[in-house]
């Protein structure tokens, strides 16, 4: 992507909030006093869609009560109002969003450990408790009629519609900010793969955690408004159908997309108040929201991946038409730069070293007293036939399977009982049989969430066409299974770990890409100081980038040293060679 291109996607969000705070600024000079209250409903409702946005189309979580940290939202504004704390209610609509928020991480707790309709259960059963003590105990100020005091600068419903457009822009403004951070990237990951977050440095709590708490707090903001607009707000606008009727319409809109929260913000006033005007009564809105719900849930995709899919299908013809294609640089013109590396000494210390693990599921023995020991800059095959206890090895290594025996020294260091998350930081990567590449990030966004540190956009795209991967502005949900493996591995190579260990990463090429990724993956150890682990059933692509090979069958190792003594070992020819050819 060209510099001036990076430099307007940087301004375009603040572009597009200035137009925005203009539009608010007209319609409430425009618009009649019905339309004026139905306006700030709207901003009230698109504030509350952009944090179910988070949570639940960013971070993949299902959360039935963002109508309730509204309530308490509304509750502490209308408790700071009736007791006229001061700070004014600006203050008071941020301390009603940070109420919310506590309150999101105290129900984010079980998803830690719950997920789907479980978490469901608990995000519904606490909006339903929620609201029966509400109901009890009333909004303070409500009983007596004293109502909320707005802003002094905007206390007529004009006024304040143009002040609820003001906080919108600043949550739109927050939320884009945080999408594109790498808290934002890990909302994506862990929705995809919490063991693929993990295994990158991420902790998956606190990526949860903080889903859960942004979440909450744009709900307890919104309510906040609410109590502002209506002034005297009773329990009856925060049910937990209309949870659940949000809930829905943020799944149908596909509201992790900004426009699209906005959307389907102006959707929850829109279609009652259309119903209203057919003469249907307006709770049927709540049939047609679940109609639409369900469309978007049975077919896969959501009205925001529509249109933007569509969009970019358009822009991308127009585009093709228009540019002519350029020549690329090419794997071997990279290839073609020399890597100078400083000679290792002879005794130099292992940088893993992995001493008689043993990992037992019931009375079956999946590795049995494994041992190995991978010098630094050096590539290590770890081969077998199916069912070896490979993928059971590096699950155990990782710290994916932290009850197992036996040591794990990274540099010395002994890693045996840490995390994935702590292993990773600390030097240790590894790849995955499965796709664990999250589709809503762009390539660059995914490989800076990876690497975990700061990275010139030069040697990113550098890196990117050395493993010949898509560059860095291509979203990877148009990039197919095999070229996302790649990216994974370019990513996990940046983030310039002391062991890299790769599960099958050439699964999806063709062969003579199998030849052209171990052709690059030699050159990856001297030019990033990596060691690597390699797991591959091509044994053309072991032969030609590995120097030792560890093989295992039934769970122990069969053999264990150079790869040319190892692969003519009569042992191995008998309980691998001759499993090789269907595998491959």
């Amino acid at each position: 992507m060209k510099l001036a291109d990076r430099r307007l996607s940087a301004l375009l969000p603040v572009l597009v909030a200035i137009l925005a705070v203009a539009v608010g600024w007209g319609l409430s000079v425009g618009l009649s006093g019905y339309y004026v209250f139905l306006g700030i409903s709207a901003v009230t409702a698109i504030i509350a869609v952009l944090g179910l946005g988070v949570v639940t189309g960013s971070a993949g979580i299902i959360a039935l009560s963002q109508l309730t940290f509204a309530a308490i939202g509304a509750w502490v504004v209308a408790w700071m109002s009736l007791n006229e704390v001061p700070g004014g209610f600006a203050v008071w609509l941020l301390a009603g969003g940070i109420a919310g928020g506590l309150a999101g991480i105290l129900i984010g707790l079980p998803a830690l450990r719950l997920r789907g309709v479980n978490l469901a259960v608990v995000t519904l059963g606490f909006a339903a408790a929620f609201d029966v003590m509400l109901v009890q105990v009333q909004f303070p100020g409500s009983v007596d009629g004293i109502s909320v005091t707005r802003p002094a600068a905007f206390s007529s419903d004009r006024e304040y519609f143009f002040f609820a457009v003001i906080v919108l822009v600043v949550c739109a403004l927050l939320v884009t900010w945080m999408q594109r951070s790498r808290l934002g990237s890990s909302w994506k990951a862990v929705a995809f793969s919490e063991r693929g977050t993990a295994a990158v440095g991420q902790s998956v709590s606190l990526a949860k955690l903080s889903a859960f708490a942004v979440s909450a707090a744009l709900g307890g903001i919104s309510g906040g408004l609410i109590a502002g607009q209506v002034q005297l707000p009773f329990a009856s606008s925060f049910t937990p159908i209309q949870s659940l009727a949000l809930y829905i319409l943020a799944v149908m809109s596909g509201a992790y997309l900004i426009d699209m929260a906005v959307f389907g913000g102006v959707l929850w006033v829109v279609v009652p108040e259309l119903l209203k005007k057919w003469g249907v009564p307006q709770d049927w809105g709540f049939v047609i929201f679940g109609l639409l719900g369900i469309q978007a849930l049975t077919s896969g995709s959501n009205l925001g991946e529509v249109i933007r899919g569509a969009f970019r299908k358009r822009s991308r013809r127009r585009l093709t038409a228009a540019v002519p294609e350029a020549a690329s640089t090419t794997a071997l013109d990279v290839f073609a730069v020399p890597e100078a590396a400083a000679p290792l000494p002879a005794d130099a210390s292992p940088v893993l070293e992995v001493r008689a693990l043993g990992v037992q599921f019931g009375s079956l023995k999946a590795n049995d007293d494994v041992s190995l020991r991978v010098a630094p800059r050096s590539i290590m095959g770890l081969i077998g036939p199916n069912g070896a206890g490979k993928s059971t090895f590096v699950d155990a290594v990782s710290g994916f399977l932290p009850r197992h025996t036996g040591q794990v020294l990274l540099d010395g260091e002994d890693i045996t009982r840490l995390s994935p998350t702590a292993r990773a930081r600390r030097g240790l990567r590894r790849t995955f049989q499965q796709d664990r590449v999250p589709p809503q990030l762009t390539v660059e966004a995914y490989v800076r969430f990876v690497a975990r540190k700061r990275l010139d956009r030069a040697e990113l795209a550098e890196v990117l066409s050395f493993m010949g991967c898509p560059p860095p502005e291509e979203p990877l949900a148009n990039v197919d299974v095999g070229t996302r493996r790649l990216v994974e591995v370019a990513a996990a190579v940046l983030a310039g770990p002391r062991v890299l260990i790769l599960d099958e990463p050439a699964a999806g090429l063709s062969h003579e890409e199998h030849l052209q990724f171990g052709h690059r993956l030699t050159r990856i150890p001297s030019r990033f100081d990596t060691a690597i682990i390699i797991i591959e059933h091509d044994l053309d692509l072991v032969r030609s980038v590995c120097t030792e090979i560890t093989v295992l069958d039934f769970g122990k190792v069969l053999a264990q040293g150079p790869s040319d003594r190892v692969l003519e070992d009569p042992a191995v020819i008998a309980a691998y060679m001759g499993d090789a050819e269907t595998i491959q």
